[in-house]
C-alpha cells in the first residue's frame, strides 16, 4: 500500500492515498508515535484529520485486515495550527486526536499487521499501519531517547556538550568516539535533570537518575572531522554525530567577526554612523580613575554582602571569570557562598587551588544535587551577610557593582531590595549586547514579566521572613522569590546602571525560549500565587511571547462608568465613536455624557435631537463658555453618576470589545487612580502607548509611530505597566480620586491637562497604569498640534511655563518609569546620546 506525503503549510504533513475519490477529500496526518514501555506497553498515535464536511469520524483498530481490536476512547482536541495551515474554519470541529493502543507487544505477537482506520459511514480509510517487524523497530527506537542542549567551543580551546538521555528499561551509558571509532579522551559527568522530568512528564523514578550529561574535551586535540556520541541502552544504541570541521570553520569566522565587530557602527535613519552598544558601554562604565577613587570611599554603613551561587557542572572558564569579577570589586566587604551539586570534585579542586587563601570565598560540596532552588538555599544557609545577592554560576559583574549597591544602601537608609540594569554576554565572553535599561520599581510590569532579574539584592532578614527559593517553581524560582520579597518590602530601589552581564548565546538564549516551556509554566503559577497572597482574584495565562504573561483580574460588582466626550461639530467622528462604543463594548453598565461646546453647524444640533432614541445611554450637556478642555470635563464630572470616569475623545473608535473591562480590572485596585489605553492611527501605527516625562520637552508618547506589531523595548508596547502619565483621549479614573485631587487644572486650557492630572494622582500616592489590551483607533492627525498662530503660541508657552513651575522638581529627577540611559529625543528607546 503506497502513500505519498504532501507538505501543507506548517503542518507535519497531509497523507493522501493514490486511489479513491474519498481520499481526495479527506486530509489527515499521524504527527507522532509515542511508546510507553513502563505502563502497559502503550503506543500512542498523535495526529489530526479534516473532513471536507467537518464530519465526526470514528476510529477502528484492525488486526491482520479483518479482526477489530478494542481500544480506549480516543482523545479529541483543537488544532489551530491545522486550521491555519489548511486555511479553513474549524467551527467547533476538533481535528486533533490521540489514539492509545495498550499492550502493543502482545498485539505484535498475535498479528502480522496493525491498521488504524477512520470510519465515515460505510467508507473506511487507513490512516496508519505497521507490520510486526516495523513495530519491533518502532519500540526499539523509542526505548532510548536523547537530546543535545548545547554544543559550544569555549575560548577556542574546550569543547563542551550538554544534554540528557533516558532508557525506559534501564540506564544509558554515554561514550564519545573519534572518526576511526576509537574512544575520545574526554571528561563525561552525569547529573540529575528535574527540569526534563517535569517538562516531559516522566516518572518520579527518573528524578533520582542521572539522565543529564556534560562532556568536556580539548578541542584542538580532536583528530579528524567528526566525533560520534553513543547512547547505549539495555536494548539498543543510538548515535549522534558532531561536525568538528564545521566547528573549526565557525571558530575562524568568529576571529574574523571579532575584528569586524570592533569596527562596526550602526547607521541612523539618515545613513550617518551611530555608535553601537559596546562602544556606548565602554564610554559610560566606570573608568580606572573612578574605580581607584571608589576603593578609598568610606561609607557610614558598610554591610557585608553575601553573594549566593548554586553550582552544577560549571565550566571552569566561566567559573573563573565569575569569581575573578567578584574579587575585582572596589567594595571589599563581601563573601562568596558557593553550593556545588556537581557529581565530582573537579570544581572543588579548582577553587581550593586558585582561591583557597581568600577566606571570603566559601565552598560546600553537596551530597546530592537537589536542583537550582535547593542548591541556592544551601548557599543561603552559608551566608552571614546583612544583604544577599543572587547570581548565576556563569555570569560576571562589573567591578563597581557592589560599590553602587552599598552607595544605594547609604543613600536610601537601608532599603530591603535593590536591583540594577543588565546586559548579555556572549558565550565566549567577547561581546556585550542587548542591554536592559529598566524602569524603577513597577509592580504591574513585574506581574507581566520578571523584568527585575539581575542584579537582585535583598536583606537577609526579609529572606528569613518570606523563605528561600521553592523547588516547585524551578525554572522560574527567581521570579517566585522576587515576587514574594517585593510583596513584603517597604522600599525597592533601582540602580540605572549596567552592573551585571548575563551569559547567553547571541543567536538564541534567551536562546530558544520554546525549549523552556516548563519554566514559563512555573512563572505563570508564581504570578497566580502572588495574586492569591495579596488577596486579588485573578487568572493568569501565558501569552504568545514566552516569559510574558497576562492577568485577568475579577471585576468586583458592576460599577457604573460615566463616559465623557467633549464635542464641537465633527458629528461624523462622534457617530463613529458612539456606534463603536454601543456595538462593540461588552461592558453594558455605562452612561455617555456628550459635552456640547460651541458647535456652529446646524447639522450638529439636528444630530443631537435624534441622539436619545438612537443611543438611550447618552445625554447631551451644554457648555456655554469658551473652549477650555479642563473646565469642560470638570463641568461634565459634576453631572456624572458613575463611580468611574472615562474621558474619551470624539475621534476614537473602539477595537477591542472588552476595552472597558480591561481598564476597569486595573483601575478598581486600591492603589490605582488612572488607567490609559493603547491607541492607533488609522494606518495601524501606534499613537499612544504611555507618556514619558521629559520626552521631547515636557512629555511625549513612547513608541509613537511604531508598528502595531512592534513589541517595543523589552515589551513596553505589549505589557501592562505603571507609567508616569497617559493621554485623556482614552483615560479611566476613579471618580473619588478625580475629586480628591481637584480634577483638571483649568489653567491648562489645551495642553498638558491630562499629564498634570496624572502627576497629581501620583503625587497623592496613587498609580497610573497603561494597558495594551484596551485598544482603540484615534483619528487624530499625525501633524496635529502645530502652534501656527501667535495666539496659540502664546497660550502654549504659558501652559508650558505653568507645567514647569508646577512639576519642575519631578522633571529634574527624570521619569521613574523610563531609564536615564535611554533617549528623550527619540520615542523608540534608543541609547541616550551625550
Amino acid at each position: 500500500m503506497k502513500w505519498k506525503i504532501q507538505r501543507h503549510g506548517n503542518c507535519t504533513g497531509v497523507l493522501k492515498r493514490n486511489r479513491g475519490v474519498f481520499m481526495d477529500k479527506l486530509c489527515f496526518s499521524i504527527d507522532e508515535e509515542r511508546y510507553d514501555d513502563r505502563h502497559g506497553h502503550v503506543l500512542s498515535l498523535v495526529g489530526w484529520y479534516m473532513h471536507p464536511d467537518k464530519k465526526e469520524c470514528g476510529f477502528q483498530l484492525i488486526g491482520d485486515g479483518y479482526e477489530v481490536i478494542d481500544i480506549p476512547e480516543v482523545e479529541r482536541y483543537d488544532r489551530p495550527d491545522v486550521a491555519q495551515s489548511l486555511e479553513v474554519e474549524t467551527e467547533g470541529f476538533l481535528p486533533g486526536f490521540t489514539v492509545t493502543i495498550p499492550e502493543v507487544l502482545k498485539l505484535r505477537q498475535k498479528y502480522d499487521i496493525l491498521e488504524l482506520l477512520l470510519l465515515d459511514g460505510e467508507e473506511k480509510t487507513v490512516i496508519w499501519e505497521r507490520t510486526g517487524d516495523e513495530l519491533d523497530e518502532l519500540v526499539k527506537d523509542k526505548l532510548v531517547e536523547f537530546h543535545i542542549d548545547r554544543v559550544e567551543v569555549l575560548y577556542g580551546l574546550m569543547l563542551e556538550i550538554q544534554g540528557w538521555t533516558t532508557d525506559q528499561r534501564g540506564e544509558v551509558e554515554v561514550t564519545v568516539h573519534k572518526e576511526n571509532a576509537e574512544l575520545l579522551d574526554c571528561k563525561i559527568t552525569r547529573g540529575r535533570r528535574p527540569d526534563v522530568v517535569e517538562r516531559r512528564h516522566l516518572d518520579d523514578d527518573y528524578r533520582n537518575q542521572e539522565i543529564g550529561f556534560s562532556i568536556s574535551a580539548a578541542f584542538l586535540e580532536i583528530p579528524g572531522n567528526r566525533i560520534v556520541l553513543h547512547f547505549c541502552g539495555d536494548s539498543t544504541t543510538k548515535t549522534y554525530e558532531i561536525d568538528i570541521k564545521a566547528l573549526r570553520r565557525e571558530q575562524k569566522d568568529k576571529e574574523k567577526a571579532k575584528s569586524f565587530w570592533g569596527r562596526l557602527f550602526r547607521k541612523d535613519k539618515n545613513g550617518e554612523h551611530k555608535e553601537d552598544y559596546e562602544e556606548w558601554f565602554n564610554r559610560h562604565k566606570a573608568d580606572r580613575k573612578t574605580l581607584r577613587r571608589q576603593r578609598h570611599v568610606h561609607f557610614e554603613q558598610n554591610p557585608l554582602i553575601s553573594i549566593v551561587i548554586p553550582l552544577y557542572c560549571t565550566p571552569i572558564p566561566y567559573l573563573k571569570e565569575l569569581i575573578d569579577s567578584v574579587c575585582a570589586q572596589t567594595y571589599t566587604n563581601w563573601q562568596l557562598c558557593l553550593a556545588d551539586g556537581s557529581p565530582d570534585q573537579k570544581v572543588e579542586e579548582y577553587i581550593q587551588k586558585r582561591y583557597g587563601k581568600d577566606k571570603r570565598i566559601l565552598y560546600k560540596h553537596l551530597e546530592d544535587n537537589g536542583g537550582i532552588s535547593v542548591n541556592t538555599n544551601k548557599a543561603i544557609e552559608m551566608a552571614t551577610g546583612e544583604y544577599l545577592m543572587l547570581s548565576d554560576h556563569d555570569d560576571t559583574l562589573e567591578p563597581d557593582a557592589l560599590y553602587e549597591i552599598v552607595k544605594a544602601v547609604n543613600d536610601h537608609h537601608g532599603p530591603e531590595i535593590i536591583y540594577t540594569d543588565e546586559d548579555k554576554l556572549s558565550m565566549d565572553g567577547e561581546f556585550y549586547f542587548e542591554p536592559h535599561f529598566k524602569s524603577d520599581y513597577n509592580l504591574f510590569r513585574l506581574r507581566d514579566n520578571n523584568y527585575i532579574c539581575h542584579i537582585f539584592v535583598v536583606k537577609k532578614a526579609l529572606v528569613d521572613q518570606v523563605g528561600g527559593l521553592r523547588p516547585e517553581f524551578d525554572g522560574s524560582q527567581d521570579y517566585d522569590f522576587i515576587l514574594r520579597c517585593c510583596e513584603q518590602a517597604k522600599q525597592v530601589i533601582h540602580i540605572p546602571k549596567v552592573l551585571y552581564h548575563w551569559r547567553c548565546h547571541m543567536n538564541s538564549v534567551a536562546a530558544n525560549p520554546e525549549s523552556k516551556a516548563y519554566a514559563y509554566e512555573a512563572g505563570c503559577r508564581a504570578i497566580q500565587e502572588h495574586y492569591r497572597r495579596v488577596g486579588i482574584e485573578a487568572e493568569v495565562e501565558m501569552t504568545k511571547h514566552p516569559g510574558w504573561y497576562r492577568s485577568h483580574v475579577k471585576i468586583q460588582g458592576e460599577p457604573l462608568v460615566s463616559i465623557i466626550i467633549p464635542n464641537k461639530d465633527h458629528i461624523d467622528d462622534l457617530e463613529k465613536c458612539l456606534s463603536s462604543v454601543y456595538e462593540k463594548s461588552t461592558w453594558k453598565n455605562y452612561e455617555i455624557l456628550i459635552v456640547e461646546n460651541n458647535s456652529e453647524e446646524q447639522e450638529t444640533f439636528e444630530y443631537y435631537k435624534n441622539l436619545s432614541w438612537r443611543y438611550p445611554k447618552a445625554r447631551v450637556l451644554t457648555w456655554e463658555d469658551g473652549f477650555n478642555y479642563s473646565a469642560i470635563n470638570n463641568f461634565a464630572v459634576k453631572e456624572a453618576k458613575g463611580s468611574y470616569l472615562l474621558f474619551l475623545n470624539n475621534d476614537v473608535e473602539v477595537i477591542s470589545p472588552g476595552w472597558i473591562e480591561e481598564m476597569l480590572m486595573i483601575c478598581q485596585q486600591q492603589d490605582v487612580a488612572i488607567v490609559g489605553a493603547k491607541l492607533y492611527y488609522p494606518d495601524n501605527l501606534i499613537q499612544h502607548a504611555g507618556v514619558v516625562l521629559g520626552m521631547g520637552g515636557i512629555a511625549g508618547h513612547i513608541m509613537c509611530m511604531a508598528s502595531c506589531e512592534d513589541k517595543g523595548y523589552f515589551g513596553r508596547a505589549v505589557n501592562v505597566q505603571e507609567i508616569s502619565a497617559v493621554t485623556a483621549a482614552c483615560m479611566l479614573m476613579k471618580a473619588e480620586d478625580f475629586r480628591s485631587v481637584g480634577g483638571f487644572d483649568e489653567e491648562f486650557v489645551v495642553a498638558f491637562n491630562d499629564i498634570d492630572l496624572c502627576m497629581k494622582a501620583r503625587a497623592a500616592g496613587k498609580k497610573v497604569v497603561f494597558t495594551p489590551y484596551a485598544e482603540l483607533y484615534h483619528y487624530e492627525s499625525k501633524s496635529r498640534g502645530m502652534e501656527d498662530t501667535p495666539e496659540k503660541q502664546f497660550r502654549f508657552e504659558k501652559e508650558t511655563k505653568h507645567f514647569e513651575e508646577k512639576w519642575g522638581d519631578e522633571m529634574a529627577k527624570g521619569d521613574p518609569y523610563y531609564n536615564p540611559n535611554l533617549s528623550l529625543k527619540e520615542a523608540d528607546c534608543s541609547l541616550r546620546e551625550d
